[in-house]
């Protein structure tokens, strides 16, 4: 079974993406910033990382950053969920090793496609 991080500070935005993710039969560890995605991911590595790029403490791309270091996690797939629309946000997103960019609205069918794309 695949088990998906999800990492988001705003409750309600963390509950919608974790609710589509365990209907739709995958294991869901969930963090409310970096420090606390990190920390949970020494336990369990997780198949793939879901964040919000923007976030008190560490960011998403500061997380992103220490996931692609590590040589543990540096082929976990990162999807960004972001409200964060410009282009260049999105290719320094992708520099900084994300593999796919979600924006702000989303669809469950735009969270279960992303998973399924790099899990």
């Amino acid at each position: 079974m695949t088990t998906v991080l999800v990492v988001e500070d705003t409750a309600s935005e963390q509950d919608l993406i974790v609710n589509y993710l365990v209907e739709s039969g995958y294991t869901v560890i969930s963090a409310t910033n970096g420090q606390e995605a990190l920390k949970k991911i020494e336990g369990k590595k997780p198949d793939v990382v879901i964040t919000d790029l923007v976030m008190p403490g560490m960011s998403g791309l500061e997380l992103c950053r220490s996931l692609k270091k590590n040589s543990e996690t540096k082929d976990v797939p990162i999807v960004a969920c972001t409200s964060k629309n410009q282009e260049l946000d999105k290719l320094w997103g992708m520099k900084q090793g994300i593999d796919v960019y979600l924006t702000k609205p989303f669809s469950r069918e735009d969270i279960l496609r992303a998973v399924r794309s790099v899990a």
